[in-house]
């Protein structure tokens, strides 16, 4: 399937690898011309500074927006209004009300629109999941997440929350299959025009549990995550991809995290059926962020009703 490609830095420049290598890559945008020239020659696709430019010349169906999440819910209008495909990288719009414009937008013109929440592809979240589905140990109840590096420079528009924590934001709502009913946060900024520390805590039915901790100040990186079952603790490695349980590893299936994202994608795209995220879970998911963000603002508890 032809699929566009707009936004080519940061993690852009691993859509544009991915993609290519699925044999679906037909063209990219940039608003940075040099970045936009740099990735068409490297892929052997034509290249755009202008995303409208882009729409009006070339001829595809499907299109990856990985730019800065404030344009999210503009690049989403155009591509839809236009009858393309749409997976908007993380996090799907800055305002919830933006996605839910595009999801009614999506429905109507009966196209595919998604999240790029990739660690739902990752095969230690996957192994996860596949314990929680065939209960082998028991009810979920707790789930702890750590993610921790320097600040990434190329993101400006927004801080550790909207840009880290909703990945494991969504990877717990996806786990413990439903939405949390309160948030709790505390966050501060160190060195970043936005937060760059956070613990944010969700609270679901049955008082399971959440607690995310995330910060831009480390040197080194690690991400990972622990789950308590009833009749065991499993832990696990984002990176490495590995996963233990009671402290003895076990067997993960293989393969990339993106690739198995932007294939679900296309093949979404093409009427296959997939696990995909749904716009209904992406917004919430920006819903849930919003109200860490003013939880940690007013150090006080948000409920929710998210259905």
């Amino acid at each position: 399937m032809r699929t566009a490609l707009v936004g080519v830095g940061g993690w852009g420049k691993n859509h544009a690898r991915v993609l290519h290598d699925a044999g679906a890559l037909c063209a990219v945008c940039d608003a940075d011309a040099a970045l936009a020239k740099r990735y068409g020659e490297r892929y052997g696709v034509p290249h755009y500074i202008s995303l409208d430019e882009m729409v009006s010349a070339e001829r595809f169906e499907a299109a990856v927006v990985a730019t800065p999440t404030t344009t999210h819910a503009q690049m989403g209008r155009t591509l839809i209004e236009h009858g393309k495909h749409v997976l908007l990288e993380k996090p799907f719009t800055y305002e919830p009300a933006e996605g839910r414009e595009l999801a009614a937008m999506a429905r109507r013109a009966g196209t595919v629109l998604t999240c790029g929440y990739i660690e739902r592809f990752n095969p230690a979240v996957e192994s996860v999941r596949d314990m929680v589905a065939r209960d082998r140990y028991g009810k979920l109840v707790l789930l702890e997440f750590h993610r921790e590096n320097r600040i990434p420079l190329h993101i400006k528009d927004v801080g550790i929350i909207y840009d880290t924590a909703v990945h494991d934001i969504d990877t717990a709502n996806w786990l413990f299959g439903e939405m949390p009913q309160v948030v709790f946060a505390r966050s501060g900024r160190v060195s970043h025009t936005h937060e760059d520390f956070a613990t944010i805590m969700l609270g679901y039915a049955g008082n399971r549990t959440a607690v995310i901790a995330c910060n831009w100040l480390s040197p080194g990186r690690s991400r990972m995550f622990r789950a308590a079952f009833a009749g065991a603790v499993v832990s696990g490695d984002f990176v490495e991809r590995t996963v233990r349980v009671d402290g003895e590893p076990v067997p993960t299936s293989e393969g990339e995290p993106l690739a198995g994202e932007i294939a679900a994608f296309l093949g979404s795209a093409a009427g296959e059926a997939h696990d995909m995220v749904t716009p209904h879970q992406a917004v919430c998911v920006t819903e849930i962020a919003k109200a860490a963000l003013l939880s940690g603002r007013r150090g006080v508890p948000v409920y929710l009703d998210l259905r």
